[in-house]
């Protein structure tokens, strides 16, 4: 399937785990997303089989974003994290796969997202692409930003 790919890269004076944390709260993303809210399975959260739904909307228009996690693996002292979620949606549809490698003291963050408007085929792809940079660049910072743990 040719989409839109969509790389975020940042360092981070947070530990690996610290920055694994913030980043796999998927509930807090909503916070960062224009127009979306993220209900998250909270028994299984932090497993492979871990669904979750970002749903964007505006008023009464809106569609849902269903996920499934299908790897995850947290970071180690000296090993990276790695998870991978799956977009399952009648919307848009394809992977992210987000890794955490430690580094010094802080992380190196890397979120590759490969998403497509279902419906629009690869006509949306640029745009997507373009957007698509600066929405998961304002999450990934949203969420490794300064704030009381």
């Amino acid at each position: 399937m040719t989409d839109a790919r969509i790389e975020v890269v940042r360092r981070t004076t947070l530990s690996a785990g610290q920055a694994w944390e913030r980043l796999t709260a998927w509930e807090r993303h909503g916070e960062f997303l224009p127009l979306t809210k993220v209900h998250v399975d909270a028994d299984r959260r932090g497993e492979v089989g871990a669904n979750f739904v970002a749903r964007t909307s505006l008023g009464r228009l809106g569609f849902d974003d269903p996920m499934e996690v299908t790897s995850w693996r947290p970071p180690g002292a000296a090993t990276p994290g790695l998870v991978r979620i799956v977009k399952r949606g009648r919307v848009v549809v394809g992977w992210a796969v987000l890794t955490v490698t430690p580094v010094g003291p802080g992380a190196l963050v890397e979120w590759t997202e490969h998403a497509r408007f279902r419906a629009a085929g690869p006509f949306l792809d640029g745009p997507t692409r373009v957007v698509g940079r600066r929405v998961f660049g304002r999450l990934v910072d949203g969420l490794l930003a300064d704030r009381p743990d």
